[in-house]
């Protein structure tokens, strides 16, 4: 099999911490170049834009956009048009709608459009949604809080409209929830929190339901400080399930079940790379869908302003 020639398009925080190291040690891919206004990586051609990358860059299949969702769709669309794959950093875009015409410009192009959840592929995810396959659930909690400036330090865009504030960690949880349940689940009321001089919510908590009437209740928070909380609690008639750190951790009854480390985006590239073999799609907006549905339904409060 050729290598994947993937270019990166956005060098901030996410895409030195995880996709070049990734991308480093998959069989299939290779990181031929970057794009991005304010960062370069030593020894790989570097360009300002996504367009300068087509026009003046080296050889290149597929790109991995890691800019803020505001403005991945208008990139996706370039690189579709120029007959490149395309990998998509979550969330996979500021509204739902959007992601259409990119789905059907991939599928008359025969190229991939891979819209990401990394949470996904933790390890313990597919442990746990084996294990709920087969027992009858009572309950869902999630609680996921996190301290805002120590994952995103100075990163304006998150503020902004389209930005999703807490649901931009959030929407991790929601993408595992969604994974693991037996049956889809739907919003049916929301709290949002908004900083006095923001326009995405800084905290979150989130009522849903699935069609058998199960209770899900989720907490969304950007404000903790000290140990961080990344928990999914499930009750069923077989025990309690927990999944902890992000779904690293399974745990039924307290009993550790499942652990190992932790290769999200490795396995995200694998993923990518196979896709791109037969020209395949993967575009699943469940996660993006329950957060568009939690603006929709959320009662609005103001909180304190947000100071980076």
């Amino acid at each position: 099999m050729s290598e994947l020639r993937i270019a990166i398009v956005g060098f901030g925080k996410i895409a030195r911490d995880q996709h070049v190291g990734a991308i480093a040690v998959v069989q299939g891919a290779t990181l031929a170049a970057v794009a991005s206004r304010n960062a370069s990586l030593p020894g790989l051609p570097h360009f300002a834009t996504i367009e300068e990358l087509l026009e003046q860059g080296p050889p290149i299949d597929a790109v991995s956009l890691c800019t803020p969702p505001q403005v991945r769709r208008a990139q996706a669309a370039t690189a579709l048009a120029a007959g490149k794959h395309v990998m998509l950093e979550k969330p996979p875009g500021i509204g739902v709608a959007e992601l259409d015409p990119l789905i059907a410009m991939a599928a008359e192009a025969k190229r991939t459009l891979f819209a990401t959840w990394h949470s996904r592929y933790a390890p313990a995810v597919e442990p746990a949604r084996q294990w709920l396959a087969t027992r009858r659930l009572k309950s869902v909690h999630i609680n996921w809080k996190e301290d805002v400036r120590v994952w995103h330090p100075g990163q304006t865009w998150i503020w902004e409209p389209g930005g999703l504030g807490v649901f931009d960690p959030g929407i991790n949880a929601l993408s595992i929830l969604t994974r693991i349940l037996p049956q889809p689940v739907f919003v049916t009321a929301a709290e949002l929190a908004f900083p006095a001089n923001c326009q995405a919510p800084i905290a979150a908590n989130l009522t849903l339901t699935d069609i058998g009437g199960l209770p899900v209740t989720a907490e969304f928070d950007f404000r903790q400080t000290g140990p961080q909380s990344w928990d999914i609690l499930v009750d069923t008639d077989g025990g309690q399930m927990k999944l902890s750190r992000g779904a690293r951790i399974m745990a039924v009854d307290g009993k550790v079940v499942a652990d190992a480390p932790d290769e999200e985006y490795r396995e995200l590239y694998r993923r990518f790379v196979a896709l791109t073999a037969t020209g395949m799609s993967d575009v699943d907006l469940a996660p993006l869908r329950l957060v568009a549905d939690a603006f929709l339904l959320g009662k609005r409060t103001l909180v304190e302003p947000f100071v980076d």
